[in-house]
């Protein structure tokens, strides 16, 4: 657990591919639309029906591939690989992934999207049987626990080993003969599986992913679901069928690129929405125009300057060469950091009523310089209106968000939190007004739309296991009488 929140971190995105000539070019190449995911490491490992090849590095995608000769040795025409952002583990090459292991009976890689949150027990009990880890991540607890099975065959061996495991994760594995994926119960993380024009099979994260090497969307993959492709095509299995989604709301928020389209909804289309029922729950009365902070939270200010009638403007331009290392112990420098990411536009906001549009908020350091620097460019007043609820509790499921200390919300109220950024007015969406603006068409008769909405009420859709702990001695007594009473029902 990282003991400051410095924002939203990205999850993992993960690509893989089988049957298709430089299968390790096609996974570059959808990892680069997936590298928002993750910058801190990236890895591919390929097969070429009889060995595997790995190549996995910290840093940039663009960094770990500089040299084309670990290209070409990633020979075969099937691959996995993934970008990371650490939420489990340290940032070290021995938690960079896919992992790769080598068994008498075969080898195998995995790559991993999420978190579990039993890990912590699993482990020690793995430990106390003799195991012993290469990684401190908590993806390596799965082949560990697969092995205990092996003599059941791999796929029953998996199949047992999925239903041990808790929490948000979406699976890749890689064998010499075939790719198999699998999606946790609820579906929390996402996962989608795509066709090339040759008939190879794609699943990764977002859809993004296939536009970029010419494959077409087929669907999501379905909680609970067990997608294993080798030569013979694709064959479409379970490892259990107790499952309700719950995708991540944060993912149509904040994590996914706009052009992805996540359970049948375009996440622009999705922000955009948010942000009109954004401007009806939440007015400017005053207001001379609307701005977004870029760049996830312009699809929102696009929608609610619609919405409002009001001009929409960009008052906020981003520096998009700022090193992604800046990122300081101090606050002093944290605030220099905002500073040399985004700059306002005096010409446009200079003797104006602004409304700015912003994702989320987690600490408020952003958004309190953001109003700052909004008002030191001449701005009469600054109005935020956030496309979220208040973030108040953590995520246990893969977002980089697993404890309260900094969670701004957590400990102040919104007009505390109105006066802390030094703001004009704050004004937030509703929990409704998310289920509603995203609206999952297979959601079914599941809770909240078929949302995770649990870093805004609590609600969590799984137990939390190793984090239940630590979660209750973070909640106020209100907060735990409220959860006490949801339990209950």
């Amino acid at each position: 657990m990282r003991n400051e929140i410095k924002g939203l971190n990205e999850e993992c995105g993960v690509f893989g591919v089988f049957g298709v000539p430089e299968a390790n070019r096609v996974t570059y190449f959808g990892l680069h639309n997936l590298q928002h995911r993750g910058q801190e490491g990236a890895g591919i490992v390929t097969t070429d029906g009889e060995h595997l090849y790995q190549h996995r590095d910290r840093g940039l995608l663009s960094e770990v591939f500089a040299d084309p000769s670990d290209m070409e040795r990633l020979i075969g025409d099937a691959a996995i690989g993934h970008v990371r952002y650490g939420t489990s583990g340290h940032n070290s090459i021995n938690n960079v992934q896919p992992f790769l292991f080598h068994f008498h009976d075969g080898d195998i890689a995995m790559a991993h999207n999420g978190q579990l949150t039993n890990a912590v027990t699993l482990r020690r009990k793995l430990e106390d049987n003799g195991a012993v880890f290469q990684s401190d991540s908590d993806t390596e607890i799965l082949i560990h626990l697969i092995r205990q099975n092996i003599h059941m065959g791999f796929i029953p061996a998996l199949k047992k080993t999925l239903n041990m495991v808790k929490g948000g994760f979406a699976f890749l594995f890689l064998q010499k003969d075939r790719l198999i994926a699998a999606l946790d119960p609820n579906g929390i993380r996402p996962l989608c599986l795509g066709q090339m024009p040759n008939g190879a099979y794609v699943v990764t994260s977002e859809s993004c992913a296939l536009d970029i090497v010419g494959a077409k969307l087929i669907r999501d993959v379905q909680p609970g679901e067990l997608l294993v492709i080798d030569k013979d095509g694709l064959h479409e299995d379970r490892y259990t069928d107790d499952t309700k989604l719950a995708i991540c709301s944060m993912e149509y928020i904040y994590f996914a690129r706009p052009d992805s389209i996540i359970h049948g909804v375009t996440v622009h289309s999705a922000r955009k929405q948010m942000g009109r029922l954004l401007a009806k729950e939440q007015p400017v009365p005053d207001a001379d125009m609307v701005i977004g902070v870029p760049n996830s939270s312009l699809s929102a200010a696009s929608g609610y300057a619609e919405a409002a009638g009001l001009p929409y403007e960009m008052g906020l331009i981003k520096n998009q060469y700022v090193a992604r290392t800046f990122i300081q112990p101090t606050q002093a420098l944290r605030e220099q950091g905002v500073k040399m990411k985004l700059s306002a536009v005096r010409g446009v906001v200079a003797g104006k009523n602004v409304v700015v549009v912003d994702d989320s908020i987690v600490r408020g350091t952003t958004s309190k310089q953001i109003v700052r620097m909004l008002k030191e460019a001449g701005a009469k007043s600054v109005h935020m209106r956030i496309a979220s609820p208040p973030f108040r509790f953590p995520c246990f499921y893969g977002i980089d968000v697993s404890n309260r200390a900094e969670l701004m919300a957590a400990h102040y109220s919104v007009p505390e939190m109105c006066k802390l950024m030094e703001a004009d007015s704050l004004g937030f969406l509703s929990v409704d007004g998310v289920v509603k603006a995203i609206n999952v068409p297979d959601a079914g008769d599941a809770p909240y739309g078929g949302l995770t909405v649990a870093y805004f009420n609590g609600d969590y859709p799984t137990p939390l296991y190793d984090f239940e702990e630590g979660y209750l001695k973070s909640l106020n007594e209100q907060e735990k009488r409220a959860r006490k009473e949801r339990l209950s029902k």
